[in-house]
């Protein structure tokens, strides 16, 4: 398999447009319980707007009522994230 470097232009595009979204989808997934935190908090307002578009696309947030709250998707992201205790 070709590098990207080595790719034509559109592949090489494309190719660097995935690796863009898996980098955002990878700090979104990191910064879910801070969000989940704020929500509780209720400081959405400190929330970036693009970032809540974002969660809400990942079904990872829903709008319910007017407000925001976290999906069983949500939940288990949280869940993954959360430091296991060691027996």
């Amino acid at each position: 398999m070709a590098s990207i470097s080595q790719q034509h232009p559109t592949t090489k595009a494309k190719a660097l447009k995935a690796a863009e979204a898996s980098e955002r989808r990878e700090r979104l997934r990191r910064g879910l319980p801070a969000t989940v935190e704020l929500l509780q908090q209720r400081h959405a307002d400190r929330i970036d707007d693009s970032d809540i578009d974002a969660y809400v696309n990942l079904n990872w947030l829903e709008w319910h009522g007017g407000g925001l709250r976290l999906t069983i998707t949500g939940r288990n992201v949280c869940a993954q994230l959360a430091p296991t205790a060691l027996v």
